[in-house]
């Protein structure tokens, strides 16, 4: 009997596994084709925006950073920056300070004690002046079009939220240490877009994305949140589509190397697990797609660590009943094998494309893991700071 046992939760497990990596991509994509209407545009729609930044220590970011927003295709005077500095310790606060006397578009926020990003932006948004907020990071650089297609979706009053595209560019310097990084975002993205879609997109893309400020929920400061996830479950609760505009673009650059990227995602998937907690009524939504996408998207990935450490022990014990657990066995073998042979090539600062690709594959679900170990533990903080890129 705990043979048969074994045997249901082993298949089951792995269906879980597969489902949150192919099927699921897969189907969410066939779905979007078929359910996915074209949105009715209006010619030279141009709302009047604010911008959201919150920056710390940022100067070698910040003014290219706001000349960059200065410089869109769209009406300056529609245009209203607002920056907050979290008790930035370098020039960021001479820079901003300087900016505003040359630029009338632009608010400056100096805190005098660290808030963490989520008390920055819940102080910024109390200073916007307009019905449209777009949030996006000082080391985001927006395409000369993007506030324009970002916002041009929001003449439908059933959409409370679009996310645009981010691309990751590699620096000269740094170019084959975030191949890796960028190959699976290129796959975030496919998800995202199917999504997006249907307007159940699970998760902005924070350095580009905007909501309408009644549509805004104060982001949690006594509990460390994602604050661009729980901006964008917050839209989704509310009844509102959050949609994928891929002609909104911003440029980020990948981390300039894989320990960069190992701490950042340790550090976001404890805020990420935090973050679930305040959205529980959207895994089991009336919306029966949104509640499959949520669990896929997130819940099962996030929580795939542990699936895998558990198919692992059970195949152990199944060996003796069939040659097939053998065989399988083998195969996960062989996989954190290759996983180690990628690793050791990265020390080597070799890169092989699958192995690389499986090295990194491994590494993001040991960070989920730590993360989720954090989470447990209460050991994230509130405090934001960016990775160094």
């Amino acid at each position: 009997m705990l043979e048969i046992i074994l045997k249901i939760l082993f298949w089951f497990l792995i269906f879980l596994m597969v489902n949150t990596y192919f099927l699921y991509p897969i189907l969410i994509w066939f779905l979007s084709k078929l359910k996915s209407t074209p949105q009715k545009k209006i010619e030279n729609y141009s709302p009047a925006v604010s911008i959201l930044i919150s920056a710390y220590n940022e100067e070698k970011v910040i003014e290219k950073r706001v000349k960059n927003l200065l410089s869109q295709n769209y009406d300056k005077n529609l245009i209203e920056i607002i920056v907050g500095s979290d008790c930035s310790t370098d020039k960021t606060n001479e820079i901003l300070s300087r900016l505003v006397t040359e630029f009338p578009q632009v608010k400056v926020f100096l805190f005098n004690e660290r808030k963490g990003k989520a008390g920055v932006l819940n102080d910024l948004y109390k200073f916007a002046s307009n019905d449209i907020l777009i949030f996006t990071d000082a080391n985001t650089e927006f395409e000369s079009n993007a506030i324009r297609n970002l916002v041009k979706h929001f003449q439908d009053p059933s959409i409370g939220g679009v996310s645009g595209r981010l691309v990751l560019i590699e620096k000269k310097i740094h170019q084959k240490k975030g191949v890796e990084e960028k190959k699976y975002w290129e796959y975030e993205t496919f998800i995202k877009k199917s999504e997006g879609d249907l307007g159940i997109l699970i998760g902005a893309n924070g350095g580009i994305f905007a909501i309408r400020k009644s549509l805004f929920s104060e982001i949690p400061t006594d509990k460390p949140v994602t604050d661009d996830f729980y901006l964008s479950l917050s839209v989704i609760k509310k009844g509102y589509k959050f949609i994928y505009e891929s002609l909104a673009i911003g440029f980020e650059e990948v981390a300039k190397d894989l320990s960069s990227e190992f701490n950042r995602k340790i550090r976001f998937a404890a805020t990420n697990f935090q973050t679930i907690t305040f959205f529980k009524s959207l895994l089991l939504n009336k919306n029966l797609i949104l509640s499959y996408a949520f669990w896929s998207h997130k819940i099962l990935r996030w929580f795939l660590p542990q699936v895998m450490l558990v198919v692992f022990v059970i195949n152990i014990f199944l060996i003796p009943a069939d040659n097939v657990y053998l065989v399988t066995f083998l195969i996960q073998l062989l996989f954190y094998l290759l996983a180690l042979i990628g690793y050791l090539f990265n020390i080597l600062k070799v890169r092989f494309g699958l192995l690389s690709l499986l090295f990194y594959f491994l590494m993001t679900n040991i960070a989920l893991l730590g993360g989720f170990i954090r989470f447990l533990r209460k050991k994230h903080s509130v405090i934001w700071q960016s990775t160094a890129r």
